[in-house]
């Protein structure tokens, strides 16, 4: 297999890092972004040379031209970083909503404005775009986090018709039981089991698998997946 250079923008925890040591193992070469560079650095030492840290905040995409700089021709790009955020219309924080609505619409448009001319423009180039199943499976709190995810829809069809004949796909995961996040959150975990056809909640592995099949697929475009194991069907 060439190999290919994959560019993962939240790579240095969580699915993000699973994903970058995943595409390490099968013999791409990844480019790997958190907003410490020192931390980036560190974690790419952990996969070998054929991966490297860089520094990039989504949440001030004004910055993003000059964090992306050094990186050259790009095969594939991965716009995993979040944050967490609860957020109500009853008890509402503009700060925090504007921080997570500039990171995740903006701060992703602007990643890949700049990229352009070095993200090669064929069908083989894939995009991938994270979102949540809080689009369609709002909770107290999510008042933010829905609208956002439910965004990232729009803006995947609208990039993958701009930006033809390259692809571009979102990926929504549900409850991720073994994701730093969840992990000791027993009775949460437990409960939403409960409520999965086959009683066990999608993994990293399972999201890293899709995220991959989008990276690669070419008859995947405009489309946004859902990996939950099915858990909204009851």
């Amino acid at each position: 297999m060439t190999e290919r250079t994959i560019v993962v923008v939240g790579g240095t925890s969580g699915i993000g890092r699973e994903l970058a040591g995943s595409l390490v193992a099968r013999g791409d070469r990844v480019i790997l972004s958190g907003r410490d560079a020192g931390r980036a650095a560190s974690v790419a030492a952990e996969f070998g040379d054929r991966a490297s840290g860089i520094a990039v905040d989504l949440s001030e995409p004004e910055g993003l031209a000059a964090q992306l700089q050094s990186i050259g021709e790009v095969n594939g790009l991965v716009l995993a970083a979040v944050e967490r955020d609860a957020n109500t219309v009853r008890d509402y924080d503009i700060a925090r909503a504007r921080r997570l609505v500039t990171l995740k619409l903006i701060g992703y448009t602007e990643a890949v404005h700049v990229l352009l001319g070095r993200l090669v423009e064929s069908r083989d180039t894939g995009i991938v775009l994270f979102g949540g199943r809080a689009k369609d499976a709002p909770y107290p709190g999510s008042t933010t986090v829905s609208t956002i995810n439910g965004g990232v829809d729009g803006l995947t069809r609208t990039l993958a018709l701009e930006l033809a004949p390259m692809r571009v796909n979102a990926i929504h995961p549900g409850i991720i039981g073994n994701s730093p996040f969840w992990a000791g959150k027993t009775a949460a975990i437990d409960s939403y089991e409960s409520r999965t056809p086959g009683g066990e909640l999608a993994t990293m592995a399972d999201i890293v698998a899709a995220t991959t099949f989008l990276l690669d697929n070419h008859g995947m475009s405009g489309t946004s997946i859902h990996v939950d194991r099915g858990w909204r069907l009851t």
